[in-house]
């Protein structure tokens, strides 16, 4: 007994110690020196996330429950990280009652309004793609093989990522049931990403645009888009689909380059509907209602790249944004929101992988007839492998984020190992005081049902 007590005492002081070297470099900025080199407090916490992210995720290639060690080091350590955001508060009006029964008015303390609606969201995607994972846990209906396997027990690749095991299915291909099971599993993991995609695009909105970036950019939008790109946007009918049909999005540089054109456009176009100084360098000639429809004209090309080319790398304006951000709530929300969207992309892919191992199997011609498809780390998926019929009926991101704000904890899907029928198939998450995605009129995934926008598959 005193053997066991020894022993969980000298683990809690090896955490606490791994804890203090934690937090004592995210004070030094990580700048180890002590010149005072460092980056700021938000970027460090930003890039302490991440690099976590990348320890604990990087080697998920497969369809399989995470190692204990690397999902108790991840719940431990980004535990630690988040911790900070308990105390990034704001001044709040409450009713104190005194000893004589008299209610006063008085100032109290209270987490950031954006970090207690957003942080437990964000916890709870955290648990539910990590349980998702769990749940393949002693599944039987298909396995993986390495590369330098045998001809004969080779599976199938869905892409040229040579270092990714193949998938293989049975001869016959899975069966309804773990087919179903399979769809249930991306549908949910589908949403998942839909939300950390909202609450990262959302949170990059509201970061500042440092002034580092805007010293880069011309004067007017003319000379950022080209002539040719803004004689179609500023032309008297205007079609988004029908513009981007016209532009070169062969290659991800290109769709990059466009990406970026279009943001420093908007950003001039706004300043210059914000600039009251008439002698000023960002003045306009052009009325103000003009510039508008110009904006969000240039706003409505930015959602339909967004979500068409999900996988495309981070903007010259996104990295100056992250890179210059002082906001600690904000460098944790979105460096958090976006290793979940990378994760959820990542599982998205190999259930993918699977699906499309069974459609092979049901049909062989595929694999003979099929085009390379495009995954994220430097390609770009546009429309993935047609998912298989009879599935259950898609999860809806309202019905899937619909828990209760306060309600704390990281709780899963209570699933089986093995496939459920349609009948007895996991309960849907549902409760009724989540507004994720309404905190603003006319916010990010608003404007992507109003385009009724496919969504996507994978961005990282």
């Amino acid at each position: 007994m005193q053997n066991v007590q020894e022993k969980g005492l000298m683990a809690v002081c090896a955490e606490m110690e791994q804890m203090k070297e934690r937090f004592a470099k995210l004070l030094l900025g990580e700048d180890m020196s002590g010149g005072g080199k460092g980056v700021s407090s938000a970027l460090a916490l930003s890039n302490a996330i991440t690099n976590l992210a990348a320890s604990a995720f990087g080697e998920q290639h497969k369809l399989a429950p995470m190692a204990e060690d690397r999902k108790k080091r991840w719940r431990r350590e980004v535990g630690w990280l988040l911790s900070v955001t308990d105390y990034i508060v704001e001044f709040v009006p409450s009713q104190q009652t005194s000893k004589d029964g008299s209610n006063m008015e008085v100032m109290m303390t209270k987490q950031r309004g954006d970090l207690r609606m957003n942080i437990p969201a964000l916890k709870k995607l955290d648990a539910m793609l990590i349980g998702c994972l769990d749940n393949f846990r002693n599944q039987n209906q298909f396995w993986y093989v390495s590369k330098d396997a045998d001809e004969s027990e080779k599976g199938v690749q869905r892409s040229d990522k040579w270092w990714l095991p193949t998938v293989k299915v049975p001869p016959e291909g899975l069966s309804d049931e773990s087919r179903k099971w399979m769809q249930y599993q991306k549908d949910c993991v589908n949403q998942v990403l839909k939300a950390s995609m909202a609450i990262n695009a959302e949170i990059l909105a509201e970061m500042d645009i440092p002034e580092n970036y805007i010293d880069t950019l011309p004067k007017n939008g003319r000379e950022t888009l080209g002539d040719s790109i803004y004689k179609s946007i500023t032309v008297e009918f205007f079609d988004p689909g029908q513009f981007l049909s016209t532009m070169d999005l062969s290659s991800e540089l290109s769709v990059l380059d466009l990406k970026n054109k279009i943001e420093a456009s908007i950003v001039i176009w706004k300043r210059k509907m914000n600039q009251k100084d008439s002698k000023s360098s960002w003045s306009t000639s052009i009325s103000i209602e003009k510039r508008e429809l110009f904006e969000e004209r240039a706003e409505t090309i930015l959602l339909l790249l967004k979500q068409r080319f999900p996988g495309l790398p981070q903007s010259s304006l996104e990295i100056s944004k992250i890179e210059y951000n002082k906001d600690v709530g904000h460098a944790i929300l979105e460096s958090y929101s976006r290793v979940l969207e990378s994760l959820a992309s990542t599982v998205m892919n190999r259930i993918e992988d699977v699906l499309y191992a069974d459609n092979v199997a049901q049909d062989p011609s595929l694999l003979a007839s099929r085009k390379p498809l495009e995954e994220s780390n430097g390609q770009i998926g546009q429309n993935q492998g047609q998912t298989p019929t009879g599935s259950p009926t898609s999860l809806t991101l309202s019905d899937f984020m619909g828990w209760s704000i306060d309600q704390e904890g990281a709780s899963t899907t209570n699933s089986n190992s093995t496939p459920k029928s349609e009948d007895t198939e996991p309960e849907k998450y549902q409760s009724k005081s989540a507004k994720i995605l309404a905190r603003t009129k006319n916010s990010y995934m608003e404007k992507l049902e109003a385009y009724k926008l496919r969504s996507p598959t994978t961005r990282h």
